[in-house]
């Protein structure tokens, strides 16, 4: 488990996301690390994802995984693979490859057997609460209609996260992290109010023309 609040930086399929640029923002995420000392974590795609790991001190996580066993599954990755490349963890059922309630249900436990971080995603509160009761170490809830776009969830839903903050906790005591939109250190601040424990962010660090002061402003909204 990582320290929250915490900060967690998706490099999507962004072409400022991949190859020599993913390692050079992935060393951005461990230089402000290491100088605000906040938990900063990098979503990666899985060919970057071995390099970056042996390169830099900050957990490194999957954009996704498949629920599989080893097998006939060309072109999958199941955790066994992030098991053994030293992954820290997992993200799960992000909008953008949502998964089915049994297969979110098999990766989680699959992530506990493997002693691998399970951070899972829903669009609402409703599905928050369901994800709860599977007991990940956190749930990520980011509408849906808000991902990319200028206006934070903060801003836009704010009833959206005390919502799902409840649901959450109704059913078992979860860190929740909330996302969308989130583009600097006043979306942050008004999350952790709310009483999120952290924020997933994109497209307002990985498509920065500056990341470490888009990364910084974040983390002020933090301190």
């Amino acid at each position: 488990m990582w320290k929250t609040p915490v900060l967690i930086v998706n490099f999507k399929l962004y072409p400022s996301g991949i190859g020599e640029k993913a390692l050079k923002l992935a060393r951005i995420l461990e230089k402000v690390h290491k100088e605000r000392g906040v938990s900063v974590v990098a979503a990666v795609n899985p060919l970057d994802a071995l390099k970056i790991k042996g390169e830099v001190d900050i957990p490194i996580i999957l954009q996704h995984v498949d629920a599989v066993d080893f097998g006939a599954h060309t072109g999958r990755i199941n955790v066994e693979l992030a098991k053994e490349y030293k992954m820290d963890g997992l993200l799960i059922n992000h909008s953008e490859r949502m998964l089915k309630i049994s297969e979110i249900d098999y990766l989680i436990q699959k992530a506990k057997d493997f002693g691998l971080v399970s951070v899972v995603c829903a669009n609402n509160s409703r599905v928050a609460g369901a994800i709860a009761f599977l007991n990940p170490n956190f749930v990520a809830m980011e509408p849906p209609e808000l991902i990319g776009g200028n206006v934070s969830v903060s801003s836009a839903k704010p009833e959206a996260i005390v919502k799902t903050i409840e649901a959450v906790k109704s059913i078992n005591n979860i860190p929740v992290l909330v996302g969308a939109g989130i583009k600097d250190g006043k979306d942050v601040k008004k999350a952790l109010e709310l009483g999120a424990n952290g924020v997933l962010v994109a497209s307002g660090v990985v498509k920065a023309k500056d990341p470490e002061r888009a990364v910084n402003e974040l983390v002020d909204g933090m301190m």
